[in-house]
């Protein structure tokens, strides 16, 4: 094809040499283009990172030490702590799951036009502060609060029960918070999966259930293993939801680095505690890093 250019024909041999020139000028700006990407990780990114790892090794006398690392690790409670976080994440992993897939499933295959007002809902709560939402769980697990006067009113319970304060609540506002990230990662793939599949497998004699089993879920694990990953990192890191629903009967890293802090002032042994969650989100990250190179691969 010939390129008009202010009346002039231009031959389609010219038009290629030109767009190669074009691609290796802006291939040559690249580094430069990228220098303030660079500046910005290091300065936000990197230098903070690498300053709280030493700080962890600090010993007060500007010496090097493990004595921190030790102490978190062999120290009853402290070790009762890191296992109590682990606890914590997994057991809110699983509650997403099972809260999530349904979700994720009904969205994908039978909401239909209430799909978009099914992701608002799921979405508008992270548009709010999550103390905000996590008062909101006070209010109504209050011993005066909604559900309470509910149970009292209907005669299920002669008094107000204790529910806020409990590990129960923890793992409630934990789930709420993080559910609609599981729901997201997992709609993402089963929109990928062919229904025609499922289909396939009934017409062969399989039940709905058996295709399910056997089709949908195995080709959706990419999807669980994503919402898992980013579910059990978000959850290392929070510390509000123990700190306002808890009442002091959950007591996680993130929790204990608060008080580090705020209280204490060891700032070294929070450090330690905060490599620890560091360490235990890059694992997740490579994890999460090889199934999105083994999905490339197959595909």
């Amino acid at each position: 094809m010939a390129d008009v250019r202010s009346g002039a024909v231009q031959a389609p041999g010219l038009v290629a040499p030109r767009r190669r020139r074009r691609t290796a000028e802006v291939g040559r700006l690249g580094p430069v283009w990228a220098v303030p990407v660079v500046l910005f990780l290091c300065g936000f990114f990197l230098l903070p990172l690498g300053s709280n790892i030493m700080r962890a090794f600090d010993d007060g006398q500007g010496g090097l030490t493990l004595a921190h690392y030790i102490k978190l690790l062999t120290d009853a409670y402290f070790a009762g702590v890191v296992i109590e976080t682990f606890k914590v994440a997994i057991i809110t992993t699983v509650v997403c799951l099972l809260l999530g897939y349904p979700v994720a499933y009904f969205m994908v295959r039978y909401a239909g036009r209430w799909n978009t007002v099914i992701v608002f809902c799921l979405i508008a709560p992270l548009l709010t502060s999550i103390i905000m939402r996590t008062f909101g769980w006070t209010v109504l697990f209050a011993r005066k609060g909604l559900i309470n006067n509910w149970l009292v009113e209907w005669g299920l319970v002669a008094r107000p029960l204790r529910l806020v304060d409990t590990e129960l609540m923890v793992y409630i506002g934990l789930a709420h918070v993080l559910v609609p990230f599981m729901v997201l990662s997992i709609t993402a793939v089963l929109q990928g999966i062919d229904q025609r599949l499922e289909e396939s497998a009934q017409i062969l004699g399989a039940s709905p259930w058996q295709a399910f089993y056997r089709i949908t879920l195995p080709l959706s694990l990419d999807g669980i293993a994503t919402g898992c990953i980013l579910v059990f990192v978000l959850t290392n890191g929070s510390f509000l939801t123990m700190l306002l629903l808890g009442g002091g009967k959950v007591t996680t890293l993130s929790l204990l680095i608060y008080q580090q802090f705020t209280l204490t002032q060891e700032v070294a042994f929070a450090a330690a505690m905060g490599n620890i969650l560091l360490l235990c989100s890059v694992i997740a990250l490579v994890i999460q890093l090889r199934l999105v190179r083994r999905k490339g691969v197959k595909a």
